[in-house]
């Protein structure tokens, strides 16, 4: 039996209208995942300055992050363009792929402790992400 035999469409019409809506549903949680991560970030990284920006897009594996470093000027983008979800057991931990930033020390840093490395998610991020 197939899947529009089941019943959950009545017509080709509604998957189209469903397909149309998951982007949005999407886009959402990405918001609101983004807002969260945000104060996360900020709670971490709060002696050393403070994130003014955040934004996941979760789709194509990407963050973008928009800091005020202490001491800095002005503020450093910071732009992760790969990330992967790994699982173990019931941890999910997220493992940065390829990072650069407006600041080559940063950048640097990154490179050196970030990027390949494991950091558990906490349960919320772990669950959007």
């Amino acid at each position: 039996m197939t899947f529009w035999g089941r019943g959950y469409f009545r017509s080709p019409n509604c998957a189209a209208a469903l397909c149309s809506v998951i982007p949005m549903i999407n886009a959402a949680k990405d918001i609101l995942t983004s807002k969260a991560a945000r104060v996360y970030v900020n709670n971490l990284i709060a002696r050393y300055g403070k994130v003014d920006e955040l934004t996941i897009d979760s789709r194509n594996r990407r963050v973008r992050l928009v800091c005020s470093l202490d001491g800095e000027s002005v503020p450093i983008s910071i732009d992760v363009d790969g990330y992967r979800i790994q699982n173990e057991g019931a941890k999910r931990f997220v493992v940065v792929e390829s990072c650069r930033c407006s600041r080559r020390w940063v950048e640097s840093l990154l490179i050196d402790h970030v990027r390949g490395k494991k950091f558990e998610l906490p349960p919320w991020a772990a669950a959007a992400l």
